[in-house]
């Protein structure tokens, strides 16, 4: 359990960072732009829980909200040739694989799309979509990160299908009268000319 006494230490006044085996990046580094994507995704999932209160859908964000901690402190452990230390929090291929059976029972009962939808309709399905696409920008940051070193490879699945989740329940979340839903706000090609 981590315990945190003291919440400055001055030892990233040099514009380093530490990771969880003790070694130190820039945060600059690709590696600390993908920690802090991951950090703003599970941000922005916060404020899709506030915005819709107490449901089953909010405490599916939460149990995501956990795993995005337990992927920031997977890219924040250095992968090694030999096997992890004991220590080591990875995401597990069984993460994303859940987050699949979660997209398929979601999807189940929406129509099909016949048009790109635009991200709005209720105040939580928009804030699910900001999510998204936050997810989105910290899945490209991984990928970034994956050209100087070794990223365990279900992270970036997990992100991947995590943005794809988040896509089906915002739609899922507007489709809801439960949940102030208003259907999906379809994209009218050139409607604005």
């Amino acid at each position: 359990m981590v315990k945190l006494n003291k919440i400055y230490t001055r030892t990233g006044d040099d514009g380093t960072t530490g990771l969880v085996d003790g070694s130190r990046v820039a945060k600059h580094d690709a590696l600390m732009q993908a920690v802090g994507d991951v950090d703003e995704a599970n941000s922005a999932i916060g404020m899709a829980v506030a915005a819709l209160g107490q449901c089953d859908e909010a405490a599916l964000l939460r149990r995501i909200q956990n795993d995005l901690f337990d992927l920031g402190a997977d890219l924040a452990t250095p992968v090694t040739d030999g096997a992890d230390p004991e220590w080591a929090l990875r995401i597990t291929p069984a993460q994303p694989e859940r987050l699949e059976q979660e997209i398929d029972r979601l999807n189940e009962a929406l129509p099909a799309l016949d048009s790109f939808i635009l991200p709005g309709g209720s105040a939580a399905a928009a804030a699910v979509h900001l999510a998204r696409a936050i997810t989105r920008r910290a899945e490209r940051s991984v990928v970034a990160a994956a050209e100087t070193r070794t990223i365990n490879a279900p992270a970036r699945t997990y992100l991947n299908r995590l943005s794809d989740l988040l896509f089906v329940l915002a739609r899922h979340v507007n489709a809801s009268a439960a949940l102030g839903g208003q259907g999906d706000i379809k994209w009218v090609p050139g409607a604005s000319r």
